[in-house]
C-alpha cells in the first residue's frame, strides 16, 4: 500500500476509522489537532467522508485531511449541548425507519429528522416498517399516509419478516449512497439484512418491559451493496435535537408550509399569533396537518433556548 492516498470512511468507532482505498480497508487513527472549522462537533471524521491519509512511524495509518462534504446529516449532541454529532457525510438520500406500533416512532421524532434532511437537502423517503402489525391498525395507517404525503413525503411500507416491500426499497438503494435512520427497535437491522443478504448485520429484540428497542448497531457503518451503492447503518437514535437552525428559517424545512408563506401579511411573520397568517388558516382550513403543525410549534419553543 502507498504511504499516502485517498480513502472513504466506512466505520467510525471514535477513536480509529476503517478507511476504503483501491479495494483495501485500512485502520486508521485520526491527528489531534485535526478539526473542522466553524464546526463544533464531537466527531470530526464521520461515515461517508473521503479523507487522505498517510503511513505513521509505527507502521500504521493517520487521517490527514478531510476533503469537502458536499452535505451531511447532523443532530445535537445531546440535550444540554452546544455541539453537534454528524451521523454521516456525502449521503446521495435518506431513508428513515419509522414504525406505529412496537414501538411507536413519535412525530416529533419523524418531523425534527425530516427538518434537518431539507436544511442540508438530503432527499428523505419514509419506510413505514413492521406494516403487518400496523395493518391491525388500518386508521392509524391512514392517517399517518395523510400527514405525510400531504407534506410532499414518498412511504414506502415494509415488513422484513413477510418480505412486502423489500424489492421497492432494493430499487430504492441501487446505485446510491443511502443512510438509513430511525428509533432503536424499528428494525433497522433486520431490514437491511432482508435488502442485502449475507450482510452480518446485528439484529435485537424489543424489550418486553419498556416496549422499547435494544441498541443492536454500536457504531455507523457503511456497507457496499451488490447492486451498487452503498448503505450506510447507524445506531438507533432516541432523540433527534437541530443545531444551526435559526427560528426564521424553521418554516422553511417544512415543505407545505412553504407554498403558504408568501401569502403571510407580515414578511416575518413566526406563523404563531400574528393577524393575517396564511400557514395557521391553512392548518385551520386542514390544508396543513395539526400533528405537523405543533412539531412546528415544539421544535419552535423547545429548541429556542439552544438558538441564543
Amino acid at each position: 500500500m502507498a504511504d499516502s492516498g485517498l480513502g472513504l470512511v466506512l466505520k467510525s468507532t471514535g477513536s480509529w476509522y476503517e478507511v476504503l482505498s483501491e479495494g483495501e480497508r485500512l485502520q486508521c487513527r485520526i491527528r489531534g489537532k485535526l478539526r473542522l472549522k466553524g464546526v463544533r462537533s464531537t466527531n470530526p471524521v464521520v461515515v461517508g467522508d473521503w479523507v487522505r491519509f498517510e503511513a505513521d512511524e509505527q507502521g500504521g495509518y493517520v487521517i490527514s485531511a478531510i476533503e469537502p462534504r458536499r452535505n451531511y446529516i447532523i443532530r445535537r449532541a445531546s440535550n444540554l449541548s452546544k455541539e453537534s454529532h454528524i451521523i454521516a457525510a456525502n449521503v446521495d438520500q435518506a431513508l428513515l425507519v419509522v414504525t406505529l406500533f412496537s414501538p411507536a416512532t413519535a412525530t416529533e421524532f419523524v418531523d425534527r429528522f425530516l427538518v434537518t434532511c431539507e436544511a442540508y437537502k438530503v432527499p428523505v423517503t419514509i419506510l413505514l416498517a413492521k406494516i403487518d402489525l400496523a395493518r391491525e391498525h388500518p386508521e392509524a395507517v391512514e392517517e399517518f399516509h395523510a400527514i405525510y404525503e400531504s407534506a410532499g413525503y414518498r412511504i414506502v411500507e415494509v415488513s422484513a419478516t413477510e418480505g412486502e416491500g423489500i424489492e421497492e426499497v432494493r430499487e430504492l438503494l441501487r446505485g446510491k449512497t443511502t443512510l438509513l435512520s430511525g428509533n432503536s427497535g424499528v428494525g433497522k437491522s433486520t431490514l437491511v439484512a432482508a435488502v442485502e443478504q449475507g450482510l452480518d448485520i446485528k439484529t435485537g429484540e424489543i424489550s418486553q418491559s419498556h416496549h422499547k428497542g435494544k441498541h443492536t448497531t454500536t457504531f455507523s457503518t457503511m456497507y457496499p451493496l451488490a447492486e451498487g451503492g452503498y448503505i450506510i447503518d447507524t445506531p438507533g437514535i432516541k432523540g433527534f435535537g437541530l443545531i444551526d437552525i435559526e427560528d426564521a428559517e424553521l418554516a422553511h424545512y417544512f415543505p407545505e408550509m412553504m407554498r403558504f408563506l408568501p401569502d403571510c401579511r407580515f414578511y416575518n411573520c413566526s406563523h404563531t399569533h400574528e393577524p393575517g397568517c396564511a400557514v395557521v388558516e391553512a392548518v385551520k382550513q386542514g390544508e396543513i396537518a395539526y400533528p405537523r403543525y405543533e412539531s412546528y410549534l415544539k421544535i419552535m419553543d423547545e429548541d429556542d433556548k439552544y438558538r441564543k
